[in-house]
């Protein structure tokens, strides 16, 4: 019987490959977490902090350092970060020198309610609880707020953080109880009636021109009421 040593040869170093495979597996997995890095990511990183990140892990988990990697799993580790209100995303994984690694976004307020119930606003529309390290600057929502409302309100607010100037002045959103919305601006003392939220782009056009004549000829002192809720016109009401 003739022996095909090239196929010997082939399975050998299949079982050899296997074998390597298999002991360096073995290897990584028995090997322990040596160390933890939370790391914030972006700039709004104000209304949780690594202590309070930790606390939540040790709660649930006790310490991790030196746990055997096999026993960690990372994706149930990114839902128990969070969990922490202030977070909108965890990405955790393992480095190769056995670092626990989880990147964290938090989340970012661009309103805060006052009424019955106070909380943010947040970038996705969501509610969010205020943080006990950080109370944020943005506009108070006040007045008739309902999920409608809300709903209304996260668009204004998004168009104003397109705009450097809107974002700068704009302090306060009062919802009427007929669901119309008026803004407060931080140095002038009139209150401009947006309406709905229906053509913010061209409401908001026609409130900088008539802003940017009014300041030129100095009479933004003589009004109290600019109304922007007729089609293509800025309607004054002056003191």
């Amino acid at each position: 019987m003739k022996i095909n040593w090239n196929y010997l040869k082939l399975l050998l170093l299949l079982l050899l490959v296997t074998g390597l495979y298999a002991f360096s597996n073995h290897r990584s997995n028995a090997k322990s977490v040596n160390d933890i890095d939370l790391q914030f990511l972006g700039d709004e990183n104000l209304y949780t902090t690594h202590e309070m990140v930790n606390k939540l892990l040790i709660q649930k988990y006790g310490n991790l350092k030196n746990v055997p990697k096999e026993k960690l799993i990372l994706n149930t580790i990114e839902k128990v970060i969070e969990t922490d209100d202030m977070v909108k995303s965890a990405q955790v994984y393992l480095t190769v020198d056995g670092k626990l690694t989880s990147k964290i976004i938090q989340r970012r307020p661009i309103g805060r309610v006052e009424g019955d119930k106070k909380y943010y606003v947040d970038d996705e529309g969501k509610r969010m609880p205020f943080s006990k390290i950080h109370s944020a600057r943005v506009p108070i929502i006040t007045g008739s707020i309902t999920g409608k409302s809300l709903e209304d309100i996260y668009v204004i607010l998004e168009y104003i953080n397109t705009d450097n100037f809107l974002r700068k002045n704009i302090i306060g959103i009062h919802v009427g109880v007929d669901g119309d919305y008026q803004l407060k601006f931080r140095m002038e003392n009139f209150v401009v009636n947006l309406g709905g939220v229906e053509n913010l782009k061209e409401k908001f056009n026609n409130f900088m021109a008539f802003y940017n004549k009014a300041t030129k000829d100095k009479t933004l002192n003589h009004y109290d009421l600019v109304s922007l809720e007729y089609n293509n016109q800025v309607v004054c009401t002056k003191i």
